[in-house]
């Protein structure tokens, strides 16, 4: 990340870059073809006022990328959402460092809940992996239907719907505060060998073997576009050519 860019929690007076932002993830999401919770200027703003985001900026003021909180299930279940970065800054590892940013947020104002995201992004997943988050069920997310409408401005809205919203495009992560603190006991045993020596052997963890998960969410959606695009076909319907857009 370049050494101009500052990453920080936000605070009341970044509100004046609230339209940016939200002129930015519209954009952005209709480039990729891909669709997002729609939020408003003024949603953001409340955000930031209520110090539950982060925004990168440059030394002299230039508006880089940003994230925000959201709570559900009274505050049983966090998730990190709307990650955007300004096109010029991207790939320069800033993604990274909101991420975290916003994580270690999270974990400081809900240290009890669980964090979790719903993404097709192959690089937010690698950035989520690296933070401790694993793949889950969706299942296993929040219930709270407030969540849930936020899909409907999502081009695979039809998709969730049709599999009953037990699955999508998109891949769910779940940080689980709980598990982790099992998993880091756990990470390390150490054994006497037959000789009487010590060894110390590293449970396998899932972002150590990223490639083939990576392997597996291309597979999951191929499967899950090929029955949906079926599916259209036998109700009569013309799939469209957004619907195929989706990260790859």
């Amino acid at each position: 990340m370049e050494d101009n860019i500052i990453v920080r929690p936000a605070t009341a007076a970044d509100a004046h870059y609230a339209e940016t932002i939200t002129t930015e993830m519209a954009e952005s999401a209709k480039a990729r073809g891909t669709g997002i919770a729609q939020r408003s200027p003024e949603y953001i703003k409340l955000k930031i006022e209520e110090g539950k985001s982060v925004i990168a900026i440059t030394r002299h003021g230039t508006w880089v990328g940003f994230c925000y909180i959201e709570a559900w299930e009274h505050e049983k279940y966090v998730a990190n959402s709307g990650l955007i970065v300004s096109p010029p800054f991207r790939k320069s590892g800033v993604a990274t460092e909101i991420k975290r940013k916003v994580f270690e947020l999270s974990r400081k104002k809900y240290p009890n809940a669980k964090i979790f995201g719903l993404t097709t992004g192959l690089a937010v997943m690698k950035i989520n992996s690296d933070l401790g988050y694993e793949p889950v069920t969706y299942s296993e997310l929040t219930t709270d239907e407030e969540f849930w409408k936020g899909c409907r401005s999502c081009v695979n809205f039809d998709i969730l719907t049709s599999k009953q919203r037990k699955n999508c495009m998109c891949t769910a992560m779940l940080f689980d505060p709980v598990e982790d603190a099992k998993k880091k006991a756990e990470t390390v045993k150490t054994v006497v060998t037959v000789d009487g020596e010590l060894e110390h052997h590293r449970k396998r963890e899932f972002k150590g073997n990223f490639k083939l998960f990576e392997r597996w969410v291309r597979f999951k959606q191929f499967v899950l576009l090929k029955g949906w695009k079926k599916k259209q076909i036998e109700d009569g319907k013309k799939p469209t050519l957004m619907s195929f857009l989706f990260f790859w």
